[in-house]
Parts: C-alpha cells; sequence; structure tokens
C-alpha cells in the first residue's frame, strides 16, 4: 500500500506540522537499548496505533457504500430527483431524511462525478465514475473484520521522538490529527525507532478517558478496543446499531404512537396513524386506538446478527404480527421493518395517557360531515353484496338514509355503549335488516370507519364521500369518460378462465344518479349501481353491483382502476380465494 501511495499520489510530499532538528547535543538520550519505551515501525505497537489512526470510511457509507474509504467534502449528489451538495458530515442526515420519507425501497442516489475518495492512510484517490467506485468498493473487507480501530481514539497533541541508526534521539514531532499520525508511520521504513512522550490520553467510544503512561499499557488498550463496540463497518447505512437492553428501556419509557405503517407494500398509514402502543415490562402490550378502545397482545425482543428484532403478536390486530427488525433508534422514534415491504415508525408520547374513555362526539362529529358509502358489510358470517356502494346519509336528531341514488330507506341512528362498554354505532332501518345492528368501532380515520364482531362475522367498513368527490378532479374526468359510452365488454377472465363471451352483445349506459344500464338489441335487460371513488388505502376504485344471480352478478365488486382512456377501461380484482379478476369496457 505504502509503494502504491507513493507511486500516485505522494512523491515529493514532506510530514506535515513536523518541526525535526538535526543537533543531537540539544536532546537528552531517552536510551534507545530499552525495547519498552521504543517502538521499531514494524513492531505490533506500531500497527495498532496506525488502525487507531485510520481514515474511517463507515459515516458516509449511505453514499459510497463502502466502510474503508470516504468520499471527500464537498461534492454534489441527486437523491430520489432532488439535487444536493454536501459539505459536511451533517449534511449526510440530509440524504436519510428523503429517503425515509416514503421508505418504498425505490431510493436513487447519483453521485456528480468526479469525486475524491480519501483511504484509511489518508491518501487520496480520482474516482472518475461509477464503475470505478463500485471497483474500489469491492476490495473492501465489510461486516465489521477490518483492520481500523474505531471505539478508541488518540487525545492529541501528542509528542513523538525519533532515532536515528545509532538508537540516538534524532529528532522531535508535535501531533495534531489521526491524519498526522497515520502520515508519520507510512513515511518510516520497517526498522526505525520512536517513542512517545508519555503520560498519553485516550478517549473511548463512550466518552470515557484513560490515560496510559507506558508502551505496554498503549499496546493493551488499543488491542482490547478492537471488541470493545460495534464499529458499523458494513453497507448498512441506516441500522442505527443499539443494544438489545437500550430497545428495551426505550420501549416502556412512555406509549409509543403509529405515524406510519406499511402492510405488504400497502400503505395502511389511515387505518393506524395515531394509536398508541403501550410496552409493559411484564411483556405485555396495548394498543389504543383513537375512540379509546383497547387491543391487548405480547411482544419480545431478541438480539441476532441482523440486529434486534421485536416481535409483536395480537389477537385482533394482525397486521402487527409479525417479527419486526428495528433499523432505526432515536430517543423519540423507531422504525420496524420486515421484508416485502413491511414497515411502521412510531413516535415518542409521553405527553398522552393511553385508555382514556371513549369519546362518542369524535364518531358523532365524523359521521354528520358527509355521506359514507357501503364498501362491506357481513352480517352472521355472510357477506350482503347486494348493498355494495349504497349511500348513508346520518342526519340530526338522529335520522339515517340509506339510497342506491334511486331507492332510499329511511331509518334511526345513535352513537353509545354496547353491552360489552365498547362504543358502538346503532342503525336501525326497518325495511334494511342487513345494517339494523350495534356495529361497536374497531377502526375510525377521516376517511375510512370500520365496525366489527368476530372478525367476519358481523363487519361493516364505510368509505366517506363528500359533495360526490366533486373536488377530485381524477374521478371527475373518470366519471366523464364512463357516461360518454356506450361500451361493451372486451374481457372478463377470472383466474386463466376466459368468459367474455357470455357478455357478448351487452351494452352498458352509465347515467347519473350512479345508475348503470344493461341493454341488449336495444332494449334494457337489467339495471344496477355504478360509483366511481377514491379508497384511502386501495386508491381509485369503480364500484358496480347488479344485485343479480346471473353472470351480471359476477361483476359486483369494488373494481381497482388500472387505467382509463377515452375507448377503453381496465379493472382488476382479487377474489377471496386470491383469483385475479380481469374486466375491460372498450367502446
Amino acid at each position: 500500500m505504502k509503494k502504491l501511495i507513493n507511486n500516485l499520489l505522494y512523491v515529493g510530499l514532506s510530514l506535515l506540522a513536523l518541526n525535526f532538528t538535526s543537533c543531537q547535543d540539544e536532546f537528552e538520550e531517552v536510551g534507545g537499548t530499552d525495547e519498552q519505551e521504543t517502538i521499531q515501525a514494524n513492531s505490533s505497537v506500531a500497527t495498532l496505533i496506525k488502525e487507531t489512526s485510520s481514515k474511517d470510511g463507515s459515516y458516509d457509507n449511505i453514499v459510497d457504500g463502502a466502510s474503508c474509504f470516504a468520499v471527500r467534502f464537498p461534492y454534489t449528489v441527486e437523491v430520489n430527483g432532488i439535487e444536493i451538495t454536501l459539505d459536511s458530515k451533517e449534511d449526510l442526515h440530509a440524504i436519510e431524511e428523503i429517503f425515509d420519507e416514503v421508505d418504498d425501497d425505490e431510493d436513487i442516489l447519483d453521485i456528480f462525478f468526479p469525486i475524491t475518495i480519501t483511504l484509511p492512510d489518508f491518501s487520496e484517490i480520482v474516482i472518475e465514475n461509477k464503475e470505478q467506485l463500485l471497483e474500489k468498493a469491492e476490495e473492501c473487507f465489510e461486516g465489521g473484520g477490518d483492520d481500523d480501530i474505531e471505539c478508541i481514539d488518540f487525545v492529541y497533541p501528542i509528542t513523538l521522538f525519533t532515532f536515528d541508526i545509532n538508537a540516538q534521539q534524532s529528532g522531535e514531532v508535535k501531533i495534531e490529527s489521526d491524519e498526522q499520525m497515520r502520515r508519520f508511520f507510512a513515511e518510516l521504513d520497517e526498522n526505525d525507532l520512536i517513542s512517545i512522550e508519555f503520560p498519553l490520553t485516550l478517549k473511548k467510544y463512550d466518552g470515557t478517558e484513560i490515560v496510559v503512561q507506558n508502551n505496554s499499557s498503549l499496546a493493551t488498550a488499543l488491542s482490547n478496543a478492537k471488541d470493545m463496540c460495534d464499529e458499523d463497518d458494513d453497507d448498512d447505512y441506516n441500522d442505527d446499531d443499539f443494544t438489545k437492553e437500550r430497545l428495551d428501556a426505550l420501549l416502556v419509557e412512555c406509549p409509543w404512537e403509529v405515524r406510519e405503517m406499511y402492510r405488504e407494500n400497502v400503505n395502511q398509514t389511515d387505518q393506524y396513524l395515531e394509536y398508541l402502543m403501550t410496552f409493559k415490562e411484564d411483556g405485555s402490550v396495548t394498543v389504543n386506538d383513537r375512540i379509546g378502545n383497547t387491543i391487548n397482545g405480547t411482544w419480545s425482543t431478541n438480539a441476532t446478527n441482523e440486529g434486534v428484532l421485536v416481535e409483536l403478536d395480537f389477537e385482533f390486530l394482525v397486521d402487527f404480527n409479525l417479527e419486526w427488525v428495528v433499523y432505526e433508534l432515536d430517543d423519540d422514534k423507531i422504525k420496524f421493518y420486515n421484508d416485502n415491504g413491511n414497515k411502521i415508525i412510531l413516535k415518542q408520547r409521553c405527553d398522552t395517557t393511553p385508555g382514556e374513555e371513549p369519546n362518542p362526539n369524535i364518531l358523532r362529529e365524523l359521521l354528520g360531515e358527509c355521506e359514507w358509502i357501503i364498501k362491506k358489510v357481513t352480517n352472521q358470517g355472510e357477506e350482503i353484496e347486494r348493498l355494495l356502494g349504497y349511500e348513508f346519509k346520518f342526519m340530526a336528531e338522529g335520522m339515517v338514509t340509506l339510497s342506491n341514488g334511486v331507492n332510499t330507506s329511511e331509518g334511526t341512528w345513535e352513537i353509545g355503549l354496547n353491552s360489552q362498554m365498547v362504543l358502538s354505532l346503532m342503525i336501525n332501518i326497518g325495511d334494511e335488516e342487513g345494517v339494523s345492528f350495534e356495529w361497536p368501532v374497531r377502526d375510525l380515520t377521516n376517511s375510512r370507519l370500520k365496525f366489527e364482531i368476530d372478525e367476519t362475522d358481523y363487519e361493516l367498513v364505510l368509505l366517506k364521500v363528500c359533495d360526490d368527490s366533486a373536488d377530485d378532479g381524477d374521478i371527475t374526468e373518470i366519471r366523464n369518460i364512463m357516461m360518454g359510452g356506450p361500451w361493451n365488454v372486451a374481457l372478463y377472465s377470472e383466474g386463466e378462465v376466459d368468459l367474455t363471451t357470455e357478455f357478448v352483445g351487452l351494452e352498458f349506459n352509465f347515467a347519473t344518479m350512479h345508475q348503470v344500464e344493461v341493454s341488449l338489441l336495444g332494449n334494457v335487460t337489467a339495471e344496477g349501481l355504478w360509483r366511481i371513488l377514491r379508497d384511502s388505502e386501495e386508491g381509485l376504485k369503480c364500484y358496480l353491483n347488479f344485485d343479480s344471480a346471473d353472470i351480471l352478478g359476477e361483476l359486483t365488486e369494488d373494481w381497482k382502476i388500472m387505467s382509463v382512456t377515452a375507448t377503453r377501461i381496465e379493472l382488476k380484482n382479487e377474489s377471496g380465494d386470491g383469483v385475479l379478476e380481469t374486466l375491460v369496457f372498450e367502446k
């Protein structure tokens, strides 16, 4: 390495900040024959000193993916389309913040070349392109087994003495930094002798300082520091290393609020936003939703080679049931991660008390703000598809209507506690038994409500729609296109089964009041309901409801809108048994 550096970069360079004198009689002889107090340049003590003073390249792994070199500031990168000029280590946090805004595992960072990288011995190499950078990164030994010692540091200044071939002191060098120390040793021949002016102060990774008095104690301190801490010498920039004990203590310190939640790459933040998790020392954990309902579960942690893992187990909160990798830990924020697009971000909330009494006014005011569309209703374990897309209007004085746009039923509603003291929505519509029930609130967001008993036996899911989504440009555009029919079914398939021929000759006309007519040879043969709305969890949806036992009944679904043009509409749906259904309308 010394030969390579000299050939490439440092031919003719002298030592920095070194003040040598050559008059032997001006110095006291230090006793060069005392091997304990002199250091030979190729000795184990000298090697430890070089390893401790080496340049640490792990702090910028978010940029270069290598811990054995660092990119010299300043330089410019583009992060997810945003150009950033980096002038210091602190600026690297801006990159992580941009990455963490979405955490979708599609983060892109491009470096503006050329750049200069600094090697462990502080020599520098100009890198002209990405290929050269990757080639240098492949030379790094990642995983904590490289030569540098990062868990302990020298406290400068340090005075070194040099010796001539007769073991007589020939010079004095005052070292002010790791760079000067590393370069000083790099310029020594293997048989050169030096000594150190003791006492010498060392600072450990935890901030504590130790004082050594001789070469032997120095060697012991540096050698012991090799395994004293996690040097974070890997290309995982975002693991924020910590111990199991620190995580355990932090989790039980205060409640934690859910700020972001993804399950299998599906954004479920709206569903769980502001839920409060309270971890207890006995291994139990409670989750309180926004209206005060409590879900009980258990938690445990485990230190592994992959990091510290947290296992959560709930009976009624299955989206949280995973063994999560804790990949970021701050005093007030924790990030859980699991493969396949699973993520939870928690924020510490020491200013709130979970488990407060449910507030019925929150639900009452929310219901009265806008209309609510039925996404799903299950009664006694049976899904009632004929009510898909129907609209509730919860009005003052406890009046409620349920309508498909043409036919309307009336009834009453109120908010209260059921026999299990759970906040519930009580609906009574005499001619519609499918929704006449005491519905316990299980999930509440500003745009979505879920009521449930025994998971699937009784379930009601409602989506909020204000002013018929008139302020949503996407919905308005799609509606206008669909109302410009008639349309024919160009494709309908269930998995590998093509059933398109079942719809030959049928024309679909999407009209106002959310009504759709199906005609054959100019004669209306069936009527149904259609809606275009935005689901906070699933995006743009097309609701079709024909309430029919024939082939049209197969189209009764809340279809996901895949693409829309003036002449073609493609919809998809995954059925309960996992079969992918495709429906395409064309003019």
